[in-house]
């Protein structure tokens, strides 16, 4: 039986550099775990924080350090000139392994990974690849394009104002008025976010006009455009979406933290956030989130998989759809794995599935 090489992609240029390690380490596991290492061969890819692309030793010794490449490594890799797969190629070259992969599992997190421009690029190869295509990939990313499709769908979420960088950096007669209509909208707690990072890079809660103006700015310079959402007293649940175009919800998690909200530092510190699977919500409202959640899918035309965020407002009952994220941390701990764990669905299985639903896609018949 001839094994299928799966190009296994991680690193990149994102903030989520090392998350991306994390998870690629797990799925390699996975890859090699059980029946998948009859069917699979991994082809390992690492993205330098620079955006060079590097083959054969280097990611090898990521995956199994777990670090990132430091610079010195990284230059002392590309003079190794006896061992061509280990040389460092311009930004505009790609490793010549890159012909040999029959499939890619792209694990990249965050702008430049999750956002459809990798997507669009694999999609240029003519080559299957796990998960989300360009459209998804971007409105998944895009938190004010994937507002506009989960309300166009009919899902119920937070009031929001979508802004610019210029509307926040604009003359001093302008930007008060604009906090005006901020604070006229959606009063406070609020929260403000850059519409385009992940892993809640930028975001801030705020509570004052102070701490609202200090946030714009900030979140300014993170992306050109912005979002502010009304804050809400809720239960945090997640769902994780399997499929193509008959996607399967898994049972509903919850996550707890004693912070003041889910910031980057709770979610990626062990032990300051605790995961609870399934949640203990009634089972109407688990069923109109699992329903919630393959809608919101199939709102940004979704792809292969998917975790989508809700606030479950306990006192009236509500269900608000957050976010839908399509390409969720990929850890072993990582909510998205351990809520298919929860539902029968192993993560070796997982991920098996998941290369079969992108050959699925990419067959034309």
């Amino acid at each position: 039986m001839t094994k299928l090489r799966v190009g296994l992609l991680f690193g990149g240029r994102s903030g989520e550099h090392e998350v991306s390690i994390k998870s690629a380490r797990a799925i390699a596991k996975a890859l090699s775990a059980e029946e998948n290492a009859t069917k699979y061969e991994i082809l390992p890819f690492y993205i330098q924080k620079d955006g060079r692309w590097l083959a054969g030793e280097a990611p090898q010794k990521v995956l199994e350090t777990g670090n990132p490449l430091l610079e010195a490594e990284q230059t002392a890799e590309g003079n190794l000139t006896s061992n061509p797969q280990a040389q460092t190629l311009s930004k505009w070259e790609s490793p010549s392994q890159v012909a040999q992969v029959d499939i890619w599992f792209p694990v990249l997190h965050g702008p430049n990974g999750e956002d459809g421009t990798i997507q669009g690029l694999l999609t240029l190869m003519q080559v299957p690849f796990v998960g989300s295509g360009v459209l998804g990939s971007a409105m998944g990313m895009d938190k004010i394009a994937m507002k506009m499709a989960f309300e166009q769908a009919g899902l119920a979420q937070v009031k929001y104002k979508a802004i610019t960088r210029a509307q926040v950096w604009s003359n001093p007669c302008v930007f008060p008025k604009l906090c005006d209509e901020i604070e006229a909208a959606l009063g406070y707690p609020a929260f403000v976010k850059p519409a385009n990072l992940g892993s809640s890079v930028g975001i801030a809660k705020v509570r004052s006009r102070q701490e609202l103006e200090a946030a714009l700015d900030n979140a300014a310079s993170y992306d050109r455009r912005l979002v502010v959402e009304a804050g809400v007293v809720a239960r945090e649940v997640e769902c994780a979406v399997l499929g193509n175009d008959q996607p399967q919800a898994s049972v509903v998690g919850e996550i707890s933290y004693d912070s003041d909200f889910y910031d980057y530092e709770t979610k990626y510190t062990e032990g300051r956030a605790d995961l609870l699977i399934p949640a203990l919500i009634p089972d109407a409202i688990a069923r109109q989130i699992q329903d919630m959640a393959l809608q919101a899918f199939a709102a940004v035309d979704a792809a292969g998989l998917a975790r989508v965020d809700f606030f479950y407002v306990e006192a009236t009952q509500e269900v608000l759809i957050n976010e839908i994220n399509t390409l969720p941390g990929f850890t072993a701990t990582s909510m998205y794995p351990q809520l298919w764990a929860h539902s029968g669905v192993s993560f070796p299985e997982l991920v098996d599935r998941l290369i079969q639903l992108a050959l699925e896609r990419y067959s034309p018949s």
